[in-house]
């Protein structure tokens, strides 16, 4: 069946003058029985004719995310009560006879007669209690192409995403034109292809797009995935700049991080990093930074008593011998109250000398000594006198002046990586606070730092205070269950208004989720994400990410083996 249909010609249209019509009007349309052709352009539409039993959160996401040039309407009329109720008697009857019927004959009863049926059942009383509504809703969807054989791709593009939802599809045959004038924004349903569905389920229907990222000053992170928009963000714009990432080994959490690094550099943004696995070599390298290594047998040396750079104030002092009594706590593997006491009057011992030159742990060590703590003694022994004397008793040698400094912390033990980041963390916050600009703090594999809850404390009061220095702190944990079973690591969680979230898996999904309040589509796309999605939630806002990075980029911050080792 052909129709053409074409403007009139009277003598307005006729005029030399152009009419107002002309601009927005077609030239022409023609109608074909599964497609119309208009302005060479070929349209189809299409309507949902079946739809799944039980409707869930983001069940239409694959219509309202079909990455094609689309229309999508949706025409819904509210069903009076007492007209439905009479006919849903009716149907629950039916399906009441045909129920017996089967039962009678001795026959297996399927669920396709006691799933609606109970269906049928349970809206009855949803809308006899005045819980639920009911609907009839028609959903059209307009495809367009530039040749019909890309129509013709697209529309099986379509109706196999749909299907995979199990949303069913059918053209509108020979009724085109009528599915076009039902497309168009004048609230006119002439197709009339409706479905019954109650509110709840209508509410789900709704195509409720992500939030969009986009921040002036911020930096590129991904591609939304929902919408395809940017995801620029500037975390110092928040209420605070710390973040967390929450992420299985091998889905790019350090290719995330690394992206990062490169762009907040670029924004002018001070990065230091504590690297336990040197994976920031490259990167490094690339961006003229200083990678710093502390072993055993290194040069480089800070000294955890180092408060040069700050005025000795009674509330620094006070605030950093707190501090190196949690040191001194990890390092003795524990205090007793009475050792805990007399660390703290040592310490401030210490501090009571005006000498310009910094104690050092030798001299902790020889107060302790003088009251007679032998067993603290013994057990600190090794780090004045014994096999790791080079790592906490030199002066501090290193400076803080490069754009990227890199704390590389592969080469020690783990009992002892704990406490060093710990040194590091503090080192960095103390002398950083004289710098006026933007400074990241980056601590990969954080989940270490609640091993103990000396290094759990200082680390979730360092989170807390970072905002008045101008300071983010980033922690990375594979570990997510442990980290927000940890009361501190809930702390740091809640002080991080930057949250990252990459796949997960059935054993810490449900405490990702609880912890977070994710939907029940989050949920499963954090079970199924790919190498470099993410979900982002900054403060009330989630969005679905793709991390991208340039051509230039990519090679520097890579840790595939067969780019490095075979490309």
């Amino acid at each position: 069946m052909l129709k053409l249909i074409s403007q009139p010609k009277n003598s307005s249209f006729l005029s030399a003058e152009p009419n107002i019509i002309d601009s927005f009007s077609y030239n022409g349309l023609k109608e074909n029985s599964d497609h119309l052709i208009c302005d060479n352009q070929f349209l189809r539409i299409l309507y949902i004719s079946g739809y799944p039993f039980v409707a869930s959160s983001g069940w239409l996401d694959h219509l309202t995310n079909f990455n094609h040039d689309s229309d999508i309407t949706y025409h819904w009329h509210e069903v009076d009560s007492q007209m439905a109720l009479p006919k849903l008697n009716r149907k629950i009857t039916e399906l009441e006879s045909i129920k017996r019927t089967i039962i009678k004959d001795g026959k297996i009863l399927g669920s396709e007669i006691t799933d609606p049926l109970d269906s049928a059942l349970n809206l009855r009383e949803q809308i006899l209690r005045g819980e639920q509504k009911l609907f009839q809703i028609g959903i059209y969807i307009c495809l367009r192409a530039a040749t019909y054989d890309l129509l013709n791709k697209h529309t099986k593009m379509l109706e196999a995403s749909l299907a995979s939802r199990l949303f069913y599809t059918k053209i509108a045959q020979y009724e085109q034109l009528k599915a076009l004038n039902s497309v168009l924004p004048r609230a006119e349903d002439q197709l009339q292809k409706l479905r019954n569905l109650n509110s709840s389920s209508l509410a789900l229907t709704f195509p409720f797009m992500s939030s969009e990222f986009v921040s002036p000053k911020g930096i590129l992170y991904g591609i939304n995935k929902t919408n395809s928009s940017l995801v620029i963000v500037d975390r110092f714009s928040l209420n605070n700049a710390n973040s967390i990432i929450f992420a299985q080994s091998g889905s790019g959490k350090s290719y995330l991080t690394k992206v990062e690094i490169l762009r907040q550099i670029a924004n002018g943004t001070k990065v230091i990093v504590i690297d336990p696995e040197s994976e920031y070599g490259r990167v490094t390298e690339s961006l003229n930074g200083i990678r710093i290594n502390l072993s055993l047998t290194s040069k480089e040396h800070i000294n955890p008593f180092d408060l040069i750079c700050l005025p000795l104030k009674s509330k620094d002092i006070s605030f950093q011998v707190q501090n190196l009594t949690s040191l001194i706590t990890i390092l003795a593997e524990g205090l007793n109250n009475q050792e805990k006491s007399i660390v703290d009057k040592a310490i401030l011992k210490l501090y009571k000398n005006k000498s310009k030159v910094q104690p050092l742990l030798k001299d902790l060590y020889k107060l302790i000594l003088d009251f007679h703590l032998d067993q603290l003694a013994a057990r600190l022994e090794k780090y004045v006198n014994g096999s790791m004397k080079n790592l906490f008793n030199h002066q501090t040698n290193i400076q803080l002046q490069n754009r990227l400094i890199v704390f590389d912390i592969k080469n020690l033990n783990d009992n002892i990586r704990p406490a060093m980041m710990m040194i590091i963390a503090n080192f960095v916050s103390t002398h950083v606070q004289e710098i006026k600009s933007k400074k990241l703090l980056i601590i990969d594999e954080g989940w270490l730092l609640l091993e103990h809850q000396a290094s759990a404390r200082f680390i979730a009061g360092l989170v807390r205070r970072a905002r008045k220095y101008y300071l983010g702190v980033s922690i990375i944990s594979q570990q997510a269950n442990d980290f927000l079973k940890n009361s501190y690591g809930r702390v740091i969680a809640s002080q991080s208004n930057f949250r990252i979230l990459m796949r997960q898996d059935s054993t810490t999904i449900n405490g990702v989720s609880k912890e977070f309040k994710l939907s029940e589509y989050e949920t499963n796309y954090l079970m199924t994400a790919e190498r470099g999605d993410c979900l982002m939630l900054i403060d009330q806002n989630h969005v679905a990410v793709k991390v991208v990075s340039s051509p230039k980029e990519h090679p520097l911050i890579t840790t595939d083996p067969n780019e490095l080792y075979l490309g």
